[in-house]
């Protein structure tokens, strides 16, 4: 498989992930009468995930996050020399999501975009939650993210049902951090929506969702190869894809 194909898998995987994740947050999350609410946000993100993971899972890793590509990298299981190529493709396809989103959001003539389901912190997080909370909460909601990444997808793992486990983990984070972040875990995700937002704070926030999810995501990888290099000396077979794009079990 090419580099050039993972990154349009990529592209592709993180347009899903935030067309389906911030496009239940926009449209569906308080609809009248029948509104989805935090609950059905958090497992739109879980599902967005888990179908991509079974699509492209093969192809390019399934990473759809900045934080999980650069923890990958710190984890011993993908190429640094991919990572920034990765990221590109991932907000691309973020953007484009975004814009998807802001075309159909605009389409009411009543429509306010506002914040655009963007993430925030003080008094911009929906429960008001202080800048160090916020940080915290992204921080170690992103290493536990990365560890189950890295867990479920081991070669001693039963890598088949990965992606239900990624896809639950991911929904679960939701649940915890919706009230606090909006959730991000993934700057990708919070960057797209903060270029298409109608005011200035979720540009000016932007910062700290990207700082938190990868520093998390470091924490988290480093973590998992340090209990497996204790386990057995290694983290598993690395397998290549035309010697440049994706190393995974």
């Amino acid at each position: 498989m090419s580099l050039s194909k993972a990154l349009g898998a990529e592209c592709i995987g993180t347009f899903w992930l935030v067309l389906g994740g911030c496009g239940s947050a926009l449209f569906a999350a308080a609809f009248p009468e029948l509104g989805i609410g935090f609950y059905g946000v958090a497992l739109a993100f879980g599902l967005t995930v888990l179908t991509m993971a079974y699509a492209i899972g093969h192809i390019s890793g399934c990473h759809l996050n900045p934080a999980i590509s650069i923890g990958m990298a710190v984890g011993g299981r993908f190429s640094w020399k991919n990572v920034i190529p990765y990221i590109i493709a991932q907000l691309v396809g973020a953007c484009i999501a975004a814009f998807v989103l802001y075309m159909v959001y605009t389409g009411r003539p009543d429509a306010f975009v506002g914040s655009f389901a963007s993430n925030g912190y003080g008094e911009n997080s929906p429960g008001g939650y202080s800048l160090a909370a916020c940080f915290l909460i992204e921080m170690v909601l992103s290493a536990g993210f990365l560890f189950v990444i890295m867990g479920s997808t081991h070669r001693l793992a039963p890598v088949k049902f990965a992606p239900l486990a990624i896809g639950l983990c991911l929904t679960l984070i939701h649940l915890i951090s919706i009230p606090v972040t909006n959730t991000s875990v993934n700057p990708a995700r919070s960057t797209s929506q903060a270029i298409f937002a109608n005011v200035s704070w979720p540009l000016e926030q932007l910062w700290m969702f990207w700082a938190a999810p990868i520093v998390g995501a470091v924490i988290g990888a480093a973590i998992y190869r340090f209990l497996m290099s204790s386990r057995n000396g290694k983290d598993g077979d690395v397998v290549t894809v035309d010697e440049t794009v994706v190393e995974t079990d």
